[in-house]
């Protein structure tokens, strides 16, 4: 059995798109699957969504990336385990890609990320040049979409769920070191919300004093709000507030 780990915190906007395409892919893939939305404490209409959309929903109330993923890996019954965020679309050839690279004795991987929608210049510029390093240079998994077997997951402990952020860099170290970790050929598509909801100087901020302070920098929400502060879309792409509980 596949199973597809979806964390999602006040999601109604995204995830309609994301439970299409995971069952869109999933299928095509002709293998039993499940799909779990993860539930982070969400105030909007997350869970109605996930549970018309045929998902089974995990509650939780971590506010904290790395632990909903464990949570949902831990009620998962599938051999291979997926992880695509609920901003996330990913298409047949992410499912049977990854499943034909486990198969050939890869321990796991992710897919390279293009931002959807339009985003500013300064905004495809840092993404660009972000990609060169993060995926060309040091191969690693992006967490909007990761995959792995059950067993490797356990091989592991998982992800590290004393970090708020940065946890997918060194779940991929930490594949990596029990086998080959693969990048798949096709990126898959995320939200450019950041992008547009934020300005380059923040954005930038945010990004290079987290390189500087390492892990030291991501074992509190403390200045993750890039990650934590609960700003959403509308449909319009408008921008919207939801306080962050926790």
């Amino acid at each position: 059995m596949l199973s597809f780990i979806v964390p999602a915190y006040n999601e109604e906007h995204e995830l309609p798109r994301t439970l299409a395409s995971i069952r869109h892919a999933a299928e095509a893939a002709h293998q039993p699957f499940e799909i779990i939305v993860v539930d982070d404490a969400s105030t909007d209409a997350t869970v109605e969504i996930a549970r018309a959309a045929g998902a089974l929903v995990l509650p939780s109330h971590f506010r904290q990336i790395a632990a909903v993923r464990n949570a949902g890996a831990r009620a998962a019954r599938g051999d291979v385990l997926f992880f695509v965020d609920a901003d996330t679309s990913i298409s047949p050839g992410h499912v049977t890609g990854a499943v034909s690279a486990l198969k050939t004795g890869c321990a796991g991987g992710g897919a390279r990320v293009v931002p959807e929608g339009p985003v500013p210049l300064w905004g495809r510029v840092f993404v660009q040049i972000f990609s060169v390093f993060y995926f060309t240079f040091s191969k690693l998994g992006a967490g909007a979409f990761l995959f792995t077997t059950r067993e490797n997951f356990r091989a592991i402990g998982g992800f590290d769920d004393e970090l708020f952020a940065g946890e997918e860099i060194y779940f991929s170290l930490a594949l990596k070191k029990i086998g080959r970790f693969t990048l798949l050929p096709k990126p898959i598509v995320t939200s450019g919300r950041k992008l547009r909801m934020h300005s380059a100087g923040f954005i930038l901020k945010r990004s290079f004093s987290l390189i500087i302070a390492g892990k030291r920098g991501v074992r509190s929400r403390e200045k993750l709000d890039l990650w934590y502060d609960g700003k959403r879309e509308t449909k319009s792409g408008a921008p919207i507030s939801a306080r962050a509980p926790g």
